[in-house]
């Protein structure tokens, strides 16, 4: 890394270092001092164009006069001052007096017509020229000058005045950028105190101004009330799944300290089963964890077009299990229809579904794919006993299970399809059948 590198990089983590009100009272006063500094040097300019401006009229006054002295015939000797010269076109005095100190440029410049500021050594002049034609016909040049130091040293008086005046107005513009900065944050200040002392359930009040501070404090509200939202939802949360793990580790542990107190060679396959079923069941809990929470902080493999009809048609071969007796699995799909997703979440979601809607049929589960503009929607029916209309917002919730007698899973799989549906933009509903039986649609925005 170069040294301005570097450089830029230190002074990057100055500034992010300080506060606000400093950074504010910085621009403000660094804006202000650099404008004001503008304006000095324009103050400056115009004094000096004014100086100018003002000698220049002066000396082609004087300049004017002298000339029609030439022209009416009077000699230049008698005309010679200090401050007034006459010469030919050449530059050469003929006036009696010393040569002119301007130099050949200048001297060109000046019987052009153009005023000339001449620097020799400490002293500075102005030189302004006027024509004249003497009697005899000869043209001659009246050049007229001015000592300009005591205006220089006015004018740098006056910028320095500027410079001075500039510095502590810009100070003065600092100064009250920071009072008000402190004025204006102080709300905010009190606002933060407020939030980190409220407790759990408690909001912040909101000011009667629609302001930005009434805004900043809804806001605020907003927030605290998702996180304790979410901190209730983790309680309960941990709470079943603690409640849910528990079963098939007590039953693991059970078998074993029966198997290890009475050892029975006769019932060790039977023992081994029932430990092997728990685990596959525990297996199949943490799996169903370890996905919700996944979806919870986001964590999505990226959109991909995914067939939907062949991925029915493989979590029903999923779904036969051999020598098993079970509801027929149909699948209703009238043209192909692509969903965007990945394709290990549309894979659980039909998992869930299929499992779920086999574990309550009586004879039949039906799976319909139907296109529907830029939606797909995905509709899981069964000819079971159905779910109560008063159930039907409810039934997605995790670790809830209307029929515990029923058996099945931990009541996370259709928790698990909310979750994964809503995470792609899409919506899952409960309904029922013509039949009674329970009906589960899914709207998935189109691949």
């Amino acid at each position: 890394m170069s040294g301005r590198a570097r450089l830029r990089d230190r002074l990057r983590r100055w500034w992010a270092a300080r506060t606000l009100r400093s950074r504010i009272t910085l621009v403000v006063g660094t804006v202000g001092l650099v404008a004001l500094l503008g304006l000095s040097r324009v103050g400056a300019g115009l004094l000096y164009d004014a100086m100018l401006g003002a000698a220049d009229v002066e000396l082609r006054d004087k300049a004017t006069a002298v000339a029609v002295q030439v022209s009416a015939g009077t000699p230049p000797t008698a005309l010679r001052t200090p401050a007034v010269r006459v010469l030919d076109t050449a530059g050469t005095p003929v006036d009696g007096g010393p040569p002119v100190s301007l130099r050949e440029m200048q001297l060109r410049r000046v019987a052009s017509g153009d005023a000339v500021v001449e620097v020799n050594g400490s002293e500075i002049s102005r030189w302004v020229a006027a024509s004249a034609v003497a009697p005899d016909g000869s043209t001659r040049l009246v050049v007229a000058s001015t000592d300009l130091v005591g205006g220089a040293v006015l004018l740098g008086r006056a910028i320095g005045g500027f410079l001075l005046g500039g510095l502590v107005v810009a100070l003065v513009v600092a100064l009250a950028a920071w009072v008000a900065t402190r004025a204006a944050l102080r709300p905010v200040d009190r606002m933060r105190a407020a939030a980190a002392a409220l407790p759990p359930g408690e909001r912040l009040p909101v000011p009667p101004a629609r302001d930005e501070l009434r805004a900043l404090a809804e806001e605020i509200n907003l927030l605290l009330a998702r996180r304790d939202d979410a901190v209730a939802r983790l309680e309960r949360f941990t709470g079943d799944a603690a409640h849910e793990l528990r079963s098939p580790v007590a039953a693991i542990r059970a078998q074993a300290e029966v198997a290890v107190a009475h050892p029975d060679p006769e019932l060790v396959e039977e023992t081994l089963r029932s430990v092997a079923d728990e685990a596959a069941r525990l297996s199949t809990l943490l799996a169903d964890l370890m996905a919700l929470a996944r979806a919870d902080a986001g964590q999505r493999l990226p959109s991909q077009p995914v067939d939907l009809v062949a991925a029915a048609s493989a979590a029903m071969v999923r779904a036969e299990v051999p020598g098993v007796d079970g509801p027929v699995l149909a699948l209703v799909a009238p043209t192909p229809a692509t969903v965007a997703a990945s394709p290990s979440e549309v894979g659980l979601v039909l998992d869930n579904l299929v499992s779920n809607a086999r574990r309550h049929a009586r004879s039949l589960v039906r799976i319909n794919v139907l296109p529907a503009g830029r939606w797909v929607r995905l509709v899981v029916e069964d000819d079971g006993p159905g779910i109560p209309a008063a159930d039907r917002q409810r039934v997605f919730d995790r670790f809830l299970r209307l029929n515990p007698e029923a058996g099945g899973g931990a009541g996370l799989g259709l928790a698990l399809v909310a979750a994964l549906v809503q995470g792609r933009g899409g919506t899952v509903t409960a309904g029922a059948t013509p039949g009674g039986g329970a009906r589960i649609e899914v709207r998935w925005p189109a691949g």
